[in-house]
This record gives C-alpha cells, structure tokens and sequence, in this order.
C-alpha cells in the first residue's frame, strides 16, 4: 500500500451512516482500541435532529498527543450509505489528501461538495462483503477498512470487540471478528492509508470516557449522594451513568416528572444535609429560573450540570453551542448571585463538577456547571486525571445556642447550617426576604443586609489558580471558556511554530467576574481574541461588563453547530503579526 505521507502524529476519520447502521458503534471501537493501545483520542458524534433513528456521523481524530478538538480536515471517510450524508458536509470538511470510501455502483453517491473537495474516491463494496460472512455488518467492514487504513494493530481491535461482544454470544463474536478481518484486508488494495506513529503511551494506560461520565464522577468525588433530574439530550447519560455509581456508594437517583420537581426535590434533600445534583440542557435550565432563586434566597447549596445545545427553544438537541451563559449568570428575577463554572475539556468536566459542589456547599450557594454538547457526549482516550483532595464541606451547626440564627451576619458571610432535627436547629427556610433568624421581614435594612451578604460571600471566596487555565507570555492573548479551549491551545501551539507567541487564558471560573486575576493575567497584552460559540457575541458582552480588556479587542464568535477548528482560529491570530 502506498502511503504517500509516512507516519503521521494525528489522524481524523469519520465513518457516516443511516441510523441504525452502526457507525457511531464502528467509530466507538475505533477510539476505545487506539486507547486501549496508547494513542489518544477524540469521538465526538454527529447525529440529526430526530435524536434517535435518521443519520449519524462518528467523527473520530487519533493522536500520539492529548486532542480535545476536531483537526482542520479529516483524512478518511467511509460510507456505509449516503442517504442524508449531505448534512454532514459542513462538519466534516475534506481535502485533495482525503480519501472517500463508499459503495460502488447503484443508488445515490457521494454528495456534489464531497465530490468537489477534490478528496480520492474509492469504492469497497462493504454490503456484499458482509453478506459472505453469517450474520456479518457493514459496520464491522467499515472498523476493519479504518483499521487497515490507520496501522493500528489488529489484535488489538479484535481484543476490543471481545470485550464488547462477549456478552452476546460466539456467533457475534466470530462474525464480527470476520468482517474486521475483511474490511482490513479490503484496505489492503487502497491506493492511499494514513498510518499513525508509534504511541507515546503503553497499553492499558488511557482513560476512555465522556465528558458527562466524567461530570457524574466529579460530583460523587465532591460528595453528591443524591440526584434528581428529567431526561434531555445532551444531559441524559449523566443520570444514565450516576444511576448505577450513587447506588454503589449509598446514594440515590430519582427519575422526576419534570425539570420543576428535579431542582425542587435537589433543594429539599440538600436542606437536609444531602449535597444533591440535577443535570439538564437550556430548555430544563429555563424552568428551574424561579426555583434556582428559592435556593438563592435560603442560601441552600445545589448544583445544575447545564449540557448546552443549540437554542432557542428546542433549537438544534443534538450539537454544541455555548449560548447559555446569559441564562446561567443573569437568569433569574431580583439579584440572585450563584456560582457559574465551566469545564475546559472532557477530563476537566470531572473536576468542574468536584470543585462546583465543593463551591456550593462550601459558600451555601447554588452553582451551575456549564458543560457543552461537544464535551458532555464526545468521548476521548486521556490521560487519567488527578485526585484532586477537596470534597463538600457544609458550614453546619452542630449544637445550635438559645435563639439560633440560621442566616447570621458572620465575617466571612457564611451562616453556619442546621440539619433538620438538629435540637435547637430549627427555622424557616423560604423565598421571602427574612432576617438573621429567618422570620419574614419587609425591612429595608434586613432585605439589604442578606442581599449583602449573599453578594459578598462568592466575591471575597479564594478561588486560587482554579479560575482558569493561563499559558504563555506573548502579547497578543486568546480569551476564551468551556469546550473552546481546546481548539484554542492547539491554535496557539501553531501559531508558536509560525515565530508568533500567544498567550490563553481559558476561564472556567466564569461567576463571579475576577477582574484583578485577569488583569494581572493580560499585562502587557497589546492585543485580545475574545473566542466563543455564540450568535451574539454573549461572552464578550460579558467580559465587557466586568473587566477591562487591554489594547485591541477582536472577536471570533459563530453559533453552533460547526465547531471552530484550530487552523481559523490561527489564521485570525496571524493576521496581527504585523501589528
């Protein structure tokens, strides 16, 4: 086989198909194997707007490198059919380097803007190949041609699909194992493969997960020991995966009839004493508003994990966009002060989370974490991230004196909490404006003071180097947050290599605003890309209200669902080489 580019350090494919077809299942086994074998990885999926059922895309990029974003190009796609492949297109741009692998002859072909990009066109007639196996897939071709094409190790792959399989008998198994085999020796005749280089890593060594595996983690290793929430794409499979985990811990998940009784029920058990989670998308976010300020108001700690989509409204369920920033730091009715924090990549969604719940209990405040569609259902090969030490630690008062106040002034604006029973412990914990003690009250003095008190507990908090992630000394820095850091570091790192240094600052700490940090983080900066994924520019607005940003001010913001990819964001960092 020829291999006109030798071994390569990163490589992207995607394997696209009807629903059903089982090329997000293909694609799955691709990146647990290169994992497996010490590469990393990235998978993010591509489905329509049907959520379930209509055509899916698994867009898989392999690196001897940690990735946490989608490469300029890919290099491979293969084609189990190509009904509805046109919606694609944009998502998965292709070059004259790429090769293109699909059915031949009859039926609908490749769309005209696949056929325009100038990418080689090859045909495998993966249908008729399977049906030579006994009960043989398409799909499994297609794992066995990106196999093939890539030079990963066969054994591995096989191993991989005995750990999926087993459960379904010999025959899967060993038809499976079949058509792994013949799609590899099918790209064995291709004039073109794009081989990786040797891993960096050895076999074993890899996490694979997604990033709402890793924020369900994130929040039994902060103290989570209950959950509420109603299912929604893209949040789903963190109930999914907190279900079983809080069980096995002592915790418990309750399914309820609306996203109103989740954030309801999470209040009721944190008042408890429980530190509780919901997980929900923008439309769930939008009917928590009121109850979200009912947790402001009796100051009991909660979390949110917000997995973004495309809005407004129902919008577009299944892609990425980060236009819930508004929601999350203004959403609400009067002032109501609440922690915002934003993971910056599939591992971080597990420590996003941990130091969400340890922020929330520890300042008795609500918090939300604004994960992305693009990190909470992509699943990535990483290395295994730290332990990190901190868990809750609720402010309680264990032994209450004579005339207890639940909301008292203290100096760092913390009111130690009573558990229910506790002797001497009880008060009324409601939305109405109160006093120290919790009684209703319309004075003006007490309606200021707890409002004051609210306000200054999270601005004087030490937050420490958590804030966010600042690299490099150059003087023209990128701004960004959540799934965008990614794309950012890997624009920067190219730009380094083209003699231009930047420096990035990727907030996770997004409320409350840390004006003196990010000064001290942008001296001597003559120049500022402010990077997000919003229509309307939502996070420069932001930025705009709480800091002041240095020398020239540029922004780079799109709506979803095409993500920004790294090369575009290094063009718009060249352009000022000059300046």
């Amino acid at each position: 086989m020829a291999s006109p580019n030798g071994p390569r350090e990163s490589v992207s494919i995607v394997i696209v198909g009807s629903g059903g077809a089982g090329a997000l299942t293909a694609g799955e086994v691709l990146l647990q194997a290169a994992g497996r074998a010490g590469w990393y990885g990235f998978l993010t999926r591509s489905v329509g707007p049907q959520i379930r059922g209509g055509e899916a895309a698994a867009l898989v990029r392999l690196s001897t490198r940690p990735v946490a974003c989608m490469d300029d190009r890919f290099d491979a796609l293969i084609a189990l059919d190509w009904l509805n492949v046109d919606r694609f297109v944009a998502e998965t741009p292709l070059g004259p380097d790429s090769l293109v692998v699909g059915e031949p002859g009859k039926g609908a072909g490749p769309p005209a803007a696949i056929v325009a990009s100038g990418a080689r066109m090859a045909e495998v007639p993966m249908k008729d190949l399977a049906k030579e196996i006994p009960d043989g897939r398409p799909n499994m071709i297609a794992l066995g041609l990106a196999t093939g094409l890539l030079g990963l190790p066969q054994t591995v792959v096989l191993e991989e699909l005995d750990r999926r399989l087993k459960k379904k008998g010999k025959g899967a198994l060993a038809a499976s194992r079949a058509a792994v085999e013949a799609g590899i020796a099918a790209a064995a005749g291709l004039d073109r493969t794009y081989p990786l280089s040797a891993p960096n890593g050895t076999r074993g060594e890899r996490w694979l997960l997604t990033g709402n595996e890793a924020a369900g983690l994130g929040a039994i290793r902060g103290g989570v020991r209950f959950a509420a929430a109603y299912p929604i794409t893209p949040a789903t499979e963190v109930l999914e995966w907190l279900s079983p985990a809080l069980h096995k811990v002592g915790g418990v998940l309750v399914q309820a009839e609306d996203e109103i009784a989740s954030i309801a029920m999470i209040i009721g058990a944190s008042f408890g004493g429980t530190p509780s989670v919901t997980a929900t998308s923008g439309p769930g976010l939008s009917l928590m508003i009121e109850a979200l300020g009912l947790a402001t108001a009796s100051e009991t700690p909660i979390v949110i994990i917000n997995v973004m989509r495309g809005g407004p409204s129902t919008g577009i369920p299944t892609k990425s966009e980060q236009s819930d920033l508004n929601i999350a730091v203004y959403g609400a009715h009067g002032d109501a002060p609440r922690i915002v924090v934003a993971p910056l990549s599939i591992g971080d969604c597990l420590f996003a989370t941990q130091w969400a719940t340890h922020l929330a209990d520890a300042m008795q405040v609500p918090a939300i974490v604004l994960s992305d569609q693009f990190l909470g259902q992509a699943r990535a090969a990483i290395d295994r991230p730290p332990d990190i030490p901190f868990a809750a630690g609720r402010t309680r008062a264990a032994a209450p004196e004579a005339g207890y106040l639940r909301y008292a002034l203290t100096d760092d604006d913390v009111s130690p909490m009573a558990i229910p029973g506790t002797p001497g412990g009880r008060y009324t914990a409601d939305g109405l404006t109160h006093d120290q003690r919790g009684l209703p009250s319309s004075r003006a003095e007490d309606h200021i003071a707890q409002l004051d008190k609210r306000r200054d507990k999270i601005e004087r908090f030490d937050y420490g180097d958590h804030w966010a992630e600042v690299e490099g000394t150059g003087d023209i820095a990128v701004v960004t947050w959540g799934s965008l850091a990614g794309a950012a570091r890997e624009a920067i790192a190219r730009a380094a290599a083209a003699g231009v240094d930047v420096r990035l600052v990727a907030m996770r700490l997004i409320s409350p605003a840390q004006p003196e940090r990010l000064a001290a983080a942008l001296d001597g900066v003559s120049r500022v890309l402010v990077l997000e994924q919003t229509h309307s520019g939502q996070f420069l607005r932001y930025l705009r209200a709480f800091y002041d940003l240095p020398g020239e001010v540029q922004s780079f913001h799109r709506p979803g669902p095409l993500p920004m990819r790294p090369g575009e964001i290094t063009s718009r960092l060249l352009e000022g080489r000059a300046r």
